[in-house]
């Protein structure tokens, strides 16, 4: 099982170098052998020292069986998404070939035009910039290419932009950088992964690794990556960023949740899971350096942008400033708590508009905030403590007006597995697991003919299993300590130290 574990992480590693390796030198030569390179000393090392004292008696042979189908699956999905990375014109090996959204649609080219542009054109949130002049904002939105993509709006507070203006200078094209973009977060999202898969410790570690693929495997993790969305890597970032402060490693930790933070604002909930559960200097250093993002970005880019950002930030908040509800398909497809208002509006429910939904997230943010200050209030073992992460971190991203389907997927599956690591592997276990996977895989792209209605339905499958994992992440400590409690005593001790 060691073998294996490190043969398919070696794999994994040398695919994204491959891809980061093409963006940086465009050549296909030296690309193999920085991948290949980086495959066997990644395979050796994990070999040597894996990511977690893997466990035999942890597993079962219904898990193993799992683990090695879903490592196949994942190995080919993403090393046929490499291929699309690396070549383009080769959409046979996109997520989707048959869709022409899912294989022309591109986040990262909103980053890297607004990247580009901010020098000479302070105001990046300019629909101009993005949109054809024949854009209709009464209609599904005219977007202008760049390359074979669509190019996408920018909707992101300006010290996300250090990120890409800093890739730029290493890939000052739009297809080297979208190459080099794949292979970080790949390496990024695997590393995060199994570093939470190491502090849950070597049983449940064990399990969380074995059950790894079934993330990479799944449509709405590829789909992110294909397109580039930044979402999966700021998830990423924040659980690192737990971990770090969790081995008080407090300058990185900071560093890591101030990005996520000052980048895309939900990851903020955390700080407050922090403030409740007085962790002072964790706090501190992610506000001391939250300040150091935005003076640098500012320095960067300028107040013009900053202004432009405040006059932009209602129309985030409020949803009026995403094209995606022009689209009913979109709408449908929408996971967010206040995105629910739209869907009401697609079945002819009255008043369903942009303040009903404000009202409806403005709510929904005092709830979470006041679930995620009581779970804080509560002892926590640690290998408890990853999955309160992972759902406070879902909470936070339903409360964005617009969260399309693809992107909602990654942590809901994440935060499967790291549930069903923590039970031992019955066929009970694993059968409600792949069920639940499978739920989550619901997926049905924009350009597809369907009723909208229908499709709202289709997506309410994957949206209520998403919400139900986070809510279960959050309860079970209520549960264990109870049950701790009714526990004899030398139960209880092997409870809390299983070792």
């Amino acid at each position: 099982m060691r073998k294996l574990v490190a043969l398919a992480l070696g794999i994994a590693v040398g695919i994204f170098v491959f891809t980061a390796g093409f963006g940086l030198t465009g050549s296909w030569l030296g690309a193999t052998l920085i991948g290949a390179l980086a495959a066997g000393i990644c395979g050796v090392w994990f070999h040597i020292r894996p990511p977690v004292a893997i466990d035999p008696a942890a597993s079962s042979r219904g898990l193993a069986i799992v683990a090695a189908l879903g490592t196949l699956v994942a190995l080919v999905q993403v090393g046929r998404l490499a291929v699309f990375m690396v070549d383009p014109s080769r959409v046979g090996y996109s997520s989707v070939p048959t869709s022409d959204w899912e294989v022309r649609h591109s986040c990262l080219s909103a980053y890297f035009v607004s990247a580009q542009v901010v020098s000479t054109t302070p105001n990046i949130y300019d629909d101009r910039i993005y949109n054809l002049p024949d854009d209709d904002p009464a209609k599904p939105r005219k977007s202008r290419m760049i390359g074979p993509f669509r190019m996408d709006v920018f909707e992101y507070p300006p010290p996300f932009l250090i990120l890409p203006r800093l890739l730029r200078l290493a890939t000052p094209e739009f297809l080297s950088m979208r190459m080099l973009w794949f292979g970080l977060n790949g390496l990024v999202v695997l590393l995060a992964m199994l570093l939470v898969a190491r502090f849950l410790g070597p049983t449940a570690g064990t399990r969380a690794i074995l059950l790894t693929p079934l993330v990479w495997a799944a449509v709405p993790t590829i789909s992110t990556l294909q397109k580039g969305n930044v979402q999966a890597l700021v998830i990423a970032g924040a659980m690192l960023a737990m971990v770090l402060f969790e081995r008080r490693r407090w300058a990185a930790g900071g560093a890591l949740l101030a990005f996520a933070t000052v980048s895309k604002l939900y990851p903020g909930l955390l700080i407050a899971y922090l403030l409740a559960r007085r962790q002072w200097r964790a706090v501190a250093w992610t506000a001391a350096l939250a300040i150091v993002f935005v003076v640098v970005s500012f320095i960067d880019v300028g107040r013009a942008t900053y202004a432009a950002f405040m006059q932009h930030l209602p129309g985030l908040v409020g949803g009026e400033a995403f094209p995606a509800f022009r689209n009913p398909a979109a709408m449908a497809i929408n996971y967010s708590v206040p995105g629910l208002v739209f869907k009401l509006h697609l079945f002819g429910v009255p008043g369903m508009s942009f303040g009903a939904a404000k009202l409806v997230g403005w709510i929904y943010t005092l709830v979470a905030v006041a679930v995620i200050v009581w779970v804080a209030r509560r002892p926590l073992r640690d290998d408890e403590k990853p999955r309160v992460w992972l759902g406070i971190l879902i909470l936070a991203t339903l409360r964005s007006p617009f969260l399309p389907q693809a992107y909602a997927g990654f942590p809901a599956l994440w935060l499967l597995t790291l549930m069903a690591a923590s039970h031992p592997p019955t066929a009970r276990v694993l059968g409600i697991t792949l069920v639940a996977w499978g739920a989550l895989n619901v997926f049905w792209p924009l350009d597809w003919p369907i009723d909208p209605r229908l499709l709202a339905i289709a997506n309410g499958v994957p949206q209520a299993v998403t919400i139900a994992l986070a809510v279960l992440a959050l309860r079970s400590k209520a549960r264990n300590v109870e049950h701790e409690r009714r526990m004899p005593s030398h139960e209880r001790d092997l409870a809390l130290d299983p070792a």
